[in-house]
């Protein structure tokens, strides 16, 4: 059925994978929409018939996931319209502020329904149990189910995060409305008043889930670290490039799921003219794009291979900093020395986390040790505290 959804969607649907993607979304939004509306009249009904707080708790659960749905759908209706002059980068970014208001308004949900559950077990009511009551519960749960493996399908499909959500709160509200289930098996039979005790741990639950989301969705607004299979894949790139000597000061910033742009400094040898540097780092930008649907620009750094006493400087350098300490990395140097005259060095290290010196420390121990083998020469460090490459 899942399958059939998708695939009879993308037939009436042409257009590039990028065009067909906030389409597919707001898709999955609408058929959420549609059936967290059904489960939550049906639940509601039941609640008041019954007078079950847990199954009125469910019932709002699902409401708030009807609210969901429409912030979903308005999500990617704005993060699929095309960049303009006020945003450059495009709109993507706002599937990411659509997640995080689906996942306040799931704690608040969390919240009102702690302090209802709280009132209902000081005041412990009975509760009705039928065979309706049963039934729509078994029922919901294989909605549920259906609907958080029809978001997981589409989600996989076009790389969302909000969607991801919107399956794990689907599949969050399966274990909830067992739970009610159980609770009104468990008075039917025995008489235990437990209506209110497990309405506190579905809305304890409620409020856990939404924290976790609105946590993920601000770390991507804030901008997290990028997978590290990302890192590898474009780490793998580089490396197979011919002719280069290195790479280094990697840096990627995502706009969104589809909209990823970086930066890095490409070694090559200074002999090479403007032409050829050029037309290498072109070639490499136009496959980063084609392949990887990354927008890369290259910095060059021209490296003096061919020059013995660089090459001698270089290998005393690096000796220095793998004696403060081994985890150090050093690239991009630059040496400026004219005759008579004292010389001045420039590179950059790389710090790794937990570094015990800062950044002047540091200097000063390179520089003493710099005199003291090299010569009379003026160190000039850029500190790389970045760690995508580390």
């Amino acid at each position: 059925m899942i399958a059939y959804l998708i695939n009879r969607f993308e037939r009436k649907h042409t257009g590039s994978k990028e065009a067909l993607r906030p389409k597919l979304g707001a898709f999955a939004g609408r058929i959420g929409l549609l059936s967290n509306l059904v489960l939550f009249l049906a639940k509601f009904v039941i609640g008041l018939l019954s007078g079950s707080v847990s199954i009125m708790a469910d019932a709002i659960n699902n409401l708030s996931d009807t609210i969901s749905s429409i912030l979903t759908l308005v999500g990617f209706y704005i993060s699929g319209k095309p960049a303009d002059a006020e945003h450059p980068y495009g709109h993507e970014r706002f599937e990411y502020i659509s997640g995080m208001l689906v996942s306040i308004l799931i704690t608040f949900v969390g919240f009102q329904f702690l302090i209802t559950s709280i009132e209902r077990i000081r005041n412990p009511q009975s509760v009705t149990v039928t065979w309706l009551v049963l039934i729509i519960l078994l029922v919901s749960i294989g909605i549920k189910i259906w609907q958080g493996l029809f978001y997981q399908k589409v989600a996989k499909k076009i790389d969302s995060d909000a969607l991801v959500a919107s399956a794990k709160d689907s599949l969050n509200d399966v274990f909830t409305t067992v739970t009610v289930l159980v609770s009104a098996m468990v008075e039917g039979l025995t008489g235990l008043k437990i209506d209110g005790y497990v309405g506190l741990a579905i809305a304890i639950y409620i409020i856990y889930s939404g924290y976790k989301m609105i946590m993920g969705f601000v770390n991507e607004l804030m901008g997290m670290r990028p997978a590290e299979e990302e890192i590898n894949q474009i780490k793998e790139r580089l490396s197979a490039v011919d002719n280069i000597i290195g790479y280094h000061d990697l840096l990627i910033h995502n706009y969104g799921p589809n909209k990823t742009f970086a930066s890095v400094h490409i070694e090559i040898d200074d002999t090479w003219n403007l032409r050829k540097a050029h037309e290498k780092t072109d070639l490499i930008e136009r496959e980063f794009k084609k392949e990887l649907g990354i927008e890369l620009v290259c910095h060059v750094d021209p490296v003096s291979i061919h020059d013995q006493e660089q090459n001698r400087i270089h290998l005393l350098l690096k000796e220095i900093i793998n004696g403060i300490d081994d985890t150090l990395k050093m690239h991009d140097l630059q040496i400026e020395k004219e005759k008579n005259e004292a010389g001045i060095m420039h590179f950059d290290i790389v710090i790794p986390k937990g570094f015990g010196l800062d950044d002047q420390e540091l200097t000063q121990k390179i520089q003493l040790a710099v005199t003291r083998k090299i010569g009379d020469y003026q160190v000039q460090i850029t500190f790389d505290h970045v760690y995508l490459l580390v």
